[in-house]
């Protein structure tokens, strides 16, 4: 740590989830200032601009109030290895040139796994927020970045119970905490500003990106025909990715199935408030139907987000047409019973707290 009394943290963010989180965090950054009536912790935002465009990104800041980036290093597209490689490089640049304190990064993405990396060569700390969580599929990008991140990691923040177990299995205890979840922290911070829908015919809420889905023709066109043939609407907000699969595959009529232009994060909340039920292959909006109290049919084989699935709000589908027809069926009902699994929103409180009283701790 520096000798300054002032901790330096630098987050690096780059996928649109990663705003949300490093929302979470930077107001509880400006909190813990103001009731200390000084600058105890100053944080620099480092965008690797892996999500770039506006619907992606610039939005999510303009809405959600974040901070404006120290630095956007414009390195989004190319194959897993050369974008990381090209983030890897330019966040060593930047981090030689601003000597943080500490790096936080968040989640599972490819500008996570490079953050902690050029960290951890410089010899700085890493924190990791949302630790612990294991798919168990090695063919999944983020599945090798979460193991690689827990393993640089000097503070684990985890969402839940289970995931703080998970590290242990593997061997990682210290600097290991259940925080809770700050997805939990966000959705009831931003759930009154929330933009609901102009709709009056009942619909669910899907998203698709992930490749194993996107760009397996076979798997892509089984998943559309489902949705396309399912009970009621159903809203899907088009990733560019998706839209290029989409495109490359040229698929026809799409019956009930609606593709929409990318939602900003409120009016994701506004949709996903309004919606009956959620299909997705995306993580964190499994969760987040959880806590909205809908069900969740997700069109994956496998979840890191297990609890759900045990807790009987998630079922697993994958690209089956016939699970999932009969997923959108079952998710057609209310979810009565809401525990609060991944904390009570006030996650990004907890991790600031530890936070400063380890750059205490260090001086």
């Amino acid at each position: 740590m520096s000798d300054s009394s002032t901790l330096h943290v630098l987050t690096v963010v780059g996928a649109r989830p990663q705003f949300v989180k490093a929302a979470v965090l930077s107001r509880a950054f400006a909190s813990a200032n103001r009731g200390a009536g000084r600058e105890l912790v100053r944080e620099s935002l480092l965008h690797t601009g892996q999500h770039w465009d506006h619907g992606m990104s610039g939005v999510f800041f303009e809405e959600m109030a974040i901070p404006e980036p120290c630095a956007n290093l414009g390195v989004g597209g190319g194959t897993h290895g050369a974008m990381t490689g090209r983030m890897l490089e330019a966040i060593e640049t930047e981090l030689l040139a601003r000597r943080p304190d500490l790096v936080l990064v968040y989640g599972d993405t490819n500008s996570t796994l490079a953050g902690a990396l050029a960290a951890a060569k410089l010899h700085l700390p890493v924190a990791h927020v949302e630790a612990g969580l294991r798919s168990f599929n090695r063919r999944m990008p983020e599945e090798i970045n979460r193991v690689l991140v827990d393993h640089l990691a000097t503070w684990l923040f985890c969402p839940s119970p289970a995931s703080a177990a998970q590290l242990g299995r593997e061997g990682i205890v210290d600097g290991v905490e259940v925080s809770g979840d700050v997805m939990v922290d966000a959705q009831l911070f931003y759930r009154s500003r929330a933009v609901r829908p102009v709709r009056t015919e009942p619909f669910a809420l899907a998203t698709l990106h992930r490749a194993e889905n996107t760009d397996d023709p076979q798997r892509l066109r089984a998943i559309v025909a489902a949705l396309a043939g399912g009970p009621l609407r159903v809203v899907l907000p088009v990733h560019p990715r998706t839209r290029a699969a989409f495109d490359r595959v040229g698929l026809g009529a799409l019956g009930r199935l609606e593709l929409v232009e990318p939602l900003s994060y409120l009016e994701m909340l506004g949709h996903l408030d309004a919606a009956r039920f959620v299909v997705t292959d995306s993580g964190g909006l499994q969760k987040e139907a959880y806590v909205f109290g809908k069900r969740c049919v997700t069109l994956r084989d496998e979840t890191e987000w297990t609890e759900l699935v045990d807790a009987g709000a998630n079922r697993l589908v994958g690209a089956d047409p016939d699970r999932i027809r009969a997923g959108l069926r079952w998710a057609d009902a209310p979810l009565w019973a809401i525990a609060p699994i991944y904390g009570d929103g006030h996650a990004g409180e907890r991790i600031v707290s530890r936070l400063l009283a380890a750059g205490r701790a260090a001086r």
